[in-house]
């Protein structure tokens, strides 16, 4: 298994000028001057990621955040009673997605279904002001706009926490639904000039294998990566090149339990890419980083970016496929991309709610990155 660490070293006394003599740390060179390469190349990715065009089929959902302020407890029943505050609605699953790679400077097409609903209205109106383009959305007339709701309570100098969360899930979309070979003709229209393809797959209909069969059928997304999120279904998918579960979908997927068992995590992400003909594969985990994959290469475990108490992961799987897909557009490896993903995961759990990384905070992270590195 590669890791990324600190190496040891040893000091030696090189020789500056006639009669001065400086010690350094001798394997702390190449150390040193491998993470200044590193640096340069990832910071090389991302400046051109405004040059990558990427597809994104989706599952738009709603976040919606309802704060409360405490203001009693209720004589009805053992439960707090709250005053209302503040209402925001993001875009959330698959819509974050894409919001990410607009903040990442990336020209992103999404498709997709929203429901003719004040939910789906503010989901279009936030992705019009990233200047995202919404003609491959289609509003579906009765539909319901998949919206997560969660209530957060505290005091009005304290932190707001979730305390209850209310689901509003649509019908899933019939399989002969005519809007669904609107989606089918606009995937193929933008993919065929995108330099890859994402795929969020919530459950929710839009997204689904059986309408990637129909999208691939004309051979659009060949020689294109094809990246996948799948909450339930990651193995029904055909024809994907890279994809992004986290440990639990993988334990689902495969019915195992890996737990602490790094062997059974190899494992999994062997038997995963061989299953799904993958070219590479990521396995996020939480606290933990993550475990990059590919062909003819040993596991890649990637240390989590930034502090290990996470302020909140919603939307964090959402980020880490954005960034890697980007990345992949861009030309990196796996290795790279998934190092870029890492940073991006890392700083957008430290933010409260369903949240995005700009590419300028990107690149902070790498030279944060590089300094502690090298210092």
């Amino acid at each position: 298994m590669r890791s990324e660490g600190n190496a040891q070293h040893e000091t030696i006394k090189v020789s500056a000028e006639p009669g001065w003599l400086i010690y350094v740390a001798g394997s702390s060179i190449e150390f040193m001057t491998r993470h200044l390469k590193d640096a340069d190349r990832w910071k090389k990715i991302v400046r051109a990621f405004c040059d990558v065009s990427i597809t994104a089929l989706i599952d738009l959902v709603a976040d919606e955040f309802v704060f409360g302020e405490i203001a009693r407890v209720s004589r009805e029943a053992p439960v707090l009673i709250l005053k209302h505050r503040d209402r925001t609605v993001v875009p959330g699953g698959g819509a974050n997605a894409v919001m990410n790679l607009a903040s990442l400077g990336v020209n992103v097409l999404p498709v997709g279904v929203t429901g003719d609903d004040e939910a789906g209205s503010l989901l279009l109106e936030h992705l019009r002001e990233k200047k995202v383009s919404t003609s491959g959305i289609e509003r579906v007339k009765g539909h319901i706009t998949p919206t997560k709701t969660r209530i957060l309570a505290g005091m009005s100098h304290t932190s707001r926490q979730q305390v209850v969360r209310v689901d509003r899930e649509p019908e899933p979309l019939e399989e002969m639904h005519p809007v669904l070979l609107k989606l089918v003709n606009a995937a193929r229209e933008y993919a065929t000039a995108a330099d890859a393809f994402l795929i969020s797959d919530y459950g929710y209909g839009a997204a689904t294998p059986r309408l990637l069969n129909f999208i691939k059928s004309n051979h659009c997304l060949q020689n294109k990566p094809v990246t996948l999120d799948s909450r339930y279904r990651m193995l029904e998918f055909e024809g994907i090149t890279a994809a992004t579960p986290n440990e639990p979908e993988v334990e689902g997927a495969l019915a195992i339990k890996i737990g602490h068992d790094d062997e059974k995590l190899f494992a999994a992400g062997e038997q995963l890419l061989e299953r799904m003909g993958l070219e590479s594969l990521v396995i996020t985990r939480g606290r933990d980083g993550m475990v990059a994959f590919e062909k003819d290469a040993p596991p890649l475990a990637v240390p989590i970016f930034g502090s290990d108490q996470v302020v909140d992961v919603t939307g964090a799987g959402d980020t880490v496929i954005a960034t890697f897909t980007a990345a992949l557009a861009a030309g990196a490896d796996t290795a790279d991309a998934a190092r870029l993903a890492n940073f991006a995961g890392g700083i957008v759990v430290m933010k409260r709610g369903t949240a995005t990384v700009s590419n300028k905070e990107l690149l902070a992270a790498i030279d944060q990155y590089s300094a502690a590195a090298t210092t």
